[in-house]
């Protein structure tokens, strides 16, 4: 009588990767994505990207964001048309700190969430922190952004590293 031995599986980091991506992508509920970029986008882009939020959050997604112009604002009026109640949008700093052009906006967003003990960071110091804290609310990451990003990519490779779905959109 032969005996066999059970080995334990190993399993291939790769492929588990793959089929946690291929899950993401054929799960049919709502999903909570982040929608992050550059402040500096050419108007068509930006109605581009106002265009894509308002299809993900009509869709039943919930749409996260920070409040810088750009990409940003972008994403929040798309949002804001399809369904204001599916929008969260992160701050780096307090309302206060944030532009006059970009105030507006934001006090008519219904889940605005404030960062006053940041005040006293440098803006890129504080987007930072705000990019890591969407990250971690989000289960997908939508980001247009240059080459030389560097605040964003990082964020991209962060978001890599809890396993999120990303998608890249350079402008460059």
């Amino acid at each position: 009588m032969s005996q066999s031995i059970d080995l334990p599986q190993i399993a291939d980091p790769k492929v588990d990767d793959f089929l946690q991506e291929l899950a993401s992508i054929q799960q049919t509920g709502s999903k909570r994505i982040a929608m992050l970029g550059s402040r500096h986008v050419p108007i068509i882009h930006q109605y581009m990207i106002e265009m894509l939020s308002y299809a993900l959050v009509l869709s039943g997604n919930r749409l996260l964001t920070s409040g810088a112009t750009g990409t940003n604002a972008a994403a929040i009026r798309g949002a804001m048309r399809a369904d204001p109640n599916l929008l969260t949008v992160v701050l780096p700093q307090s309302l206060q700190r944030q532009p006059d052009e970009s105030r507006a906006q934001l006090e008519q967003v219904m889940h605005l969430v404030e960062k006053p003990e940041n005040d006293h960071l440098t803006l890129a110091e504080a987007s930072a922190l705000c990019n890591q804290e969407i990250i971690t609310r989000c289960q997908q990451l939508v980001c247009f952004a240059y080459h030389d990003s560097r605040t964003l990519l990082q964020t991209c490779e962060e978001a890599e590293d809890q396993r999120k779905l990303i998608t890249l959109f350079y402008f460059d």
